[in-house]
């Protein structure tokens, strides 16, 4: 995709709290470039924890294949792609990381543009990551996600967007932040603060792809179980950040994507997502793959059955009315 000396230059100056490097990175050719990028929280509302720097890491060298991602965050945003005509719909997407990290091609940008080719309005979210230091750091990425979702119901008119069409995805570690959303999404997990905060935080629909859910040591990825609850965190914070224990009827529909092969996060972790669901009778459509391994996105999937998921997902979307 060729982008013209005008797209960088304003891709550039979305993004005043990015160093040089960093702003380079975000505006390589290579990539794809958002058309807006908003924060999530006046600035004057979080203080980041001290000598905490953003950085944005090139995790490949393959220019058409650009691998990044954003490590440090110290200011969540929404990154916004917007479709040429909007048919009303909003999906929210939350990258994988462990928890360490927001990846920002493979799991955010890459499906941020195939769904604003079909008309969809797209926010990438970068949220903070628990690990960093934050105050309650374990309810941050929540905070992020609830955020997220009302700021971008304020933002109906703005957008183009029915705020009665807002869709929450997650892969892996955003996955639990998706699940966690799912469970909990009228949670105080921080004070109001404007006119956004008046409205709901219920996605209307929500999808989790190859997630991170339960904090049970026997299946949890345990890298993202440590960042979020701490190495000894006790049974009750362990059951309140496993969303498999905390369904809901009232909870939004729910899609799940996995595949059998993942060696990194246990399929479990969906396979008990989906069952509990189901035990109360909550609305989910799962689907299991042979092969895929974990951390797939649209970008590794050629030649494996798993490649037909973003289809299965856009129709999931049209059955619940969203698209």
């Amino acid at each position: 995709m060729a982008l013209g000396r005008r797209a960088l230059l304003t891709a550039s100056l979305a993004l005043p709290f990015a160093s040089a490097a960093a702003q380079a990175a975000w505006t390589r050719p290579a990539g794809v470039v958002p058309n807006a990028s908003i924060a999530l929280w006046p600035d004057d509302h979080i203080k980041p924890p001290s000598g905490l720097v953003e950085q944005v890491v090139q995790r490949g060298d393959d220019p058409n294949a650009s691998d990044r991602m954003l490590q440090g965050i110290t200011r969540p945003r929404l990154d916004i792609f917007r479709p040429a005509k909007p048919n009303g719909a909003a999906v929210i997407l939350a990258p994988g990381g462990g928890y360490r990290y927001v990846v920002i091609d493979k799991e955010g940008y890459e499906l941020a543009r195939w769904l604003r080719d079909r008309g969809v309005t797209v926010y990438v979210l970068f949220y903070r990551l628990p690990g960093d230091g934050w105050t309650n750091g374990a309810d941050v990425p929540l905070a992020d996600a609830q955020r997220a979702v009302r700021l971008v119901r304020r933002r109906a008119k703005i957008d183009r967007i029915d705020p009665a069409r807002v869709v929450f995805g997650g892969f892996s570690a955003g996955g639990q932040v998706a699940a966690s959303l799912l469970t909990r999404f009228d949670a105080r997990v921080y004070a109001p603060i404007d006119a956004a905060d008046a409205l709901s935080a219920r996605p209307d629909a929500l999808a989790a792809i190859y997630p991170v859910v339960s904090m049970d040591p026997a299946i949890a990825h345990a890298v993202s179980r440590e960042k979020l609850i701490g190495a000894n965190p006790g049974v009750t914070r362990e059951q309140l950040h496993s969303p498999e224990r905390n369904v809901r009827a009232d909870q939004p529909p729910l899609w799940l994507l996995h595949a059998e092969d993942d060696d990194v996060v246990k399929i479990a972790n969906s396979v008990r997502l989906r069952n509990a669901a189901r035990r109360i009778g909550a609305p989910c459509e799962a689907h299991f793959f042979e092969r895929g391994g974990h951390g797939f996105g649209l970008m590794k999937t050629a030649g494996l059955p798993v490649a037909i998921w973003p289809e299965l997902l856009w129709n999931w979307l049209a059955f619940h009315k969203i698209i």
